[in-house]
C-alpha cells in the first residue's frame, strides 16, 4: 500500500466513523482528520505530477 492509499483508507474510515457517532465534537474533530489526509493526497499527489 502506497502512501496515497494509506491516507486515503484513514480518511475513509474517518468519514464513515463520523456518520456513525452522534457526539457532535466527535464528528467535528474526525471530518477534520479527513480533511487534513485529503489535503496531503493533493500535496503528493501535485509533488508526483511536476516530478
Amino acid at each position: 500500500m502506497n502512501t496515497i492509499q494509506y491516507l486515503e483508507d484513514q480518511a475513509a474510515r474517518a468519514e464513515r466513523l463520523a456518520k456513525r457517532i452522534t457526539d457532535t465534537l466527535t464528528v467535528e474533530k474526525l471530518l477534520i482528520f479527513a480533511g487534513e489526509r485529503r489535503r496531503e493526497i493533493e500535496v503528493i499527489a501535485g509533488k508526483r505530477r511536476h516530478a
